[in-house]
């Protein structure tokens, strides 16, 4: 929040340009995530993981070098471009060298950086911004990319798909990368400036949510009926447990975005701290997700378990959004601190929980592209979350503030602009009764948000009792692993690798679905349910070109 502020008056910027300052960043991270995928399956990992960072890094020199609020909007679309790469890319890179069962201590990991990230970056950001150099939040991207680079040019030595630049330009779906990149672009830009620069009435709202989904049928309809080489293979949503868990990843975006952006909100406004104090009471809930995802991960790597993390996991989340309705003015810092807590360790269950599910129940051919299409769904939810976050706060701080007459004339003023609202509280002296007023006001602002939050969380608890149990235990297929890898899979006399070495242009599938284990079933019948794993051999090869293109 002061990083925007200070950014904001050192480029002489307004509050529509702070805005789109941090929604550019969202937007392209998300949309080009797709496209990193697929030219990743023609071109290899490593060359786009290069390309992702690249990007960043260039992104993050032009916004530090911005002499104007023009330039920091380009280089924020082009960091936020590199970082959707990095973001789907690095869940395709655990898919490619960890077998599933094994793949829940790898995403603990990431989120270990996750947690450092979301707790460094802002005690450090906020610091560097009341000391007035905010520049210095770019420059230090510069040294952590550059150990990425030197990382992945020294270790990252993957295997490829041989593929002349003739047939690797023939097997890019062109039409639906436009479709959908302007599609979707469409939709969420209508839906991140519904109320803040336009009215959600408004024809500048609502034409291009129109347009964006109109497009986006069109998008499944073409490649669905037309399209040779699909950008996305639809193959991965005619699971029913595949989709309840990216339905599961959606609502877990929503909540989780809505608790970052505006619990800050709430620690600057209502318990009037500083920057640097708002970001240390954050602690309590990026503490937890290290240790509650790295306990998924290795209990599922011993047992082969994970939906009770699911159920364990919307469980908390639905009673630690419950309790942050009681968060106050007044609420003391023990008290917030626990109150933080439940939804923080539901919250970090829930990150290699959903993963797992999701790349169980999926294609093994398909297994890249539903990695990331988990953290596109998760993006995608973190700004439905912030959008309908704003629609809620606004409504209910215009109501709150309209109530007392000395501030009904600011109210809807004050409700657009919670920056202005904020800066106004922190510089209020203490003993003045209408300091007290607007925290509360804005404090009870806030509380829809969290019973909202609740609410989306209890209908995904609902929704577990319906996801089915898949196997963990099931065969590392990949074209794209450490190099010498397919040698030694072939000297230690792999069917599947020797057939795919006779065969030219073959792929290995399996068919997921008998994967799929009844709980009573499992439960009750153990060896019944290891009866179940899929043993791929020659016989599972599909032969021709075709297997590439689209089922």
């Amino acid at each position: 929040m002061t990083r925007s502020k200070v950014i904001t008056v050192a480029l002489h910027g307004n509050a529509i340009e702070a805005f789109w300052a941090g929604t550019s960043f969202l937007l392209t991270s998300m949309v080009w995530q797709p496209n990193f995928v697929a030219f990743s399956h023609l071109w290899g990992r490593r060359p786009l993981l290069l390309l992702a960072l690249t990007f960043f890094t260039v992104g993050s020199i032009v916004c530090a070098v911005s002499k104007n609020f023009t330039m920091m909007l380009v280089g924020r679309s082009i960091q936020g471009t590199g970082g959707g790469g990095i973001i789907a890319l690095t869940e395709i890179l655990i898919t490619d060298m960890v077998p599933l069962r094994e793949r829940g201590n790898y995403f603990a990991l990431i989120s270990i950086v996750w947690a450092i990230g979301s707790v460094a970056g802002p005690l450090v950001g906020g610091a560097l911004a009341q000391a007035g150099a905010w520049r210095w939040i770019f420059y230090l991207n510069l040294p952590i990319v550059a150990i990425g680079f030197a990382g992945i040019i020294a270790f990252l030595k993957l295997e490829g798909r041989t593929r002349s630049l003739k047939q690797k330009l023939r097997e890019i779906d062109y039409l639906g990368s436009v479709i959908f990149l302007a599609s979707s672009t469409s939709f969420l830009i209508a839906i991140t400036w519904g109320g803040v620069m336009y009215a959600w009435s408004s024809w500048h709202t609502l034409v291009p949510i129109i347009v964006g989904l109109f497009g986006l049928s069109l998008f499944v309809i073409y490649e669905a009926k037309f399209a040779t080489y699909t950008l996305l293979p639809l193959g991965i949503f005619r699971n029913k447990d595949t989709n309840i868990a990216y339905f599961l990843t959606w609502i877990h975006g929503i909540i989780l975005w809505s608790i970052l952006y505006y619990m800050p909100l709430f620690f600057e406004g209502a318990q009037d701290f500083t920057p640097v104090l708002a970001g240390v009471s954050a602690l309590p809930q990026s503490l937890t997700v290290v240790p509650c995802a790295a306990v998924v991960g290795v209990i599922a790597a011993k047992t082969g378990h994970y939906r009770w993390a699911l159920w364990l996991g919307w469980t908390l989340t639905t009673l630690g959004s419950g309790l942050l309705y009681l968060l106050s003015p007044t609420t003391t810092i023990p008290a917030w601190i626990f109150l933080m807590l439940v939804s923080g360790i539901g919250i970090g269950l829930l990150f290699p929980a959903m993963a797992l599910a999701i790349q169980a129940s999926a294609p093994p051919k398909d297994i890249a592209i539903a990695a990331a299409m988990f953290t596109f769904f998760r993006c995608f939810g973190q700004t439905i979350g912030v959008a309908v976050g704003g629609v809620v706060f606004q409504n209910r701080m215009a109501a709150n503030l309209a109530s007392y007459p000395s501030l009904s004339g600011s109210a809807v003023s004050y409700s657009l602009n919670v920056v202005s609202l904020i800066r106004q509280i922190n510089t209020m002296p203490d003993g003045d009764p209408m300091k007290m007023i607007l925290k509360t006001a804005l404090a009870h602002s806030i509380r829809p948000i969290w019973a909202l939050m609740c609410g989306l969380a209890g209908l995904a608890l609902m929704t577990t009792v319906f996801i089915k149990h898949y196997d963990l235990n099931q065969k590392l297929t990949t074209e794209q692993g450490f190099e010498g890898h397919k040698k030694r899979k072939m000297k230690e006399g792999d069917p599947e690798l020797a057939a795919a070495a006779v065969i030219p242009d073959a792929v290995v599938v399996d068919d997921k679905n008998t994967n799929a284990v009844n709980t009573d079933i499992f439960n009750c019948n153990p060896s019944a349910a290891r009866m179940e794993e899929t043993n791929v051999a020659a016989d599972n090869i599909i032969i021709g070109k075709t297997a590439e293109k689209k089922e």
